[in-house]
């Protein structure tokens, strides 16, 4: 387990990547957006951004609108 701070808030997760971040939030996929550290990442990176003890992670929630 590491503590990673998420939208401001202490966590301890088992998640070593951005993608297993997102799944042990059981967060859908496809409506978030992930900022590692202050990058933005795309979705097609989180299988391999590593996430550590310490990291500062915010995930937004996307929702389409009219």
């Amino acid at each position: 387990m590491k503590t990673v701070t998420v939208n401001g808030q202490p966590r301890e997760v088992a998640a070593s990547t951005a993608a297993e971040l997102v799944d042990e939030l059981d967060l859908p996929a496809p409506t978030v957006l992930v900022e590692l550290n202050g990058k933005a990442l795309h979705r097609s990176e989180w299988p391999t951004e590593a996430v550590s003890n310490g990291d500062q992670i915010e995930i937004l929630r996307v929702s389409a609108g009219g």
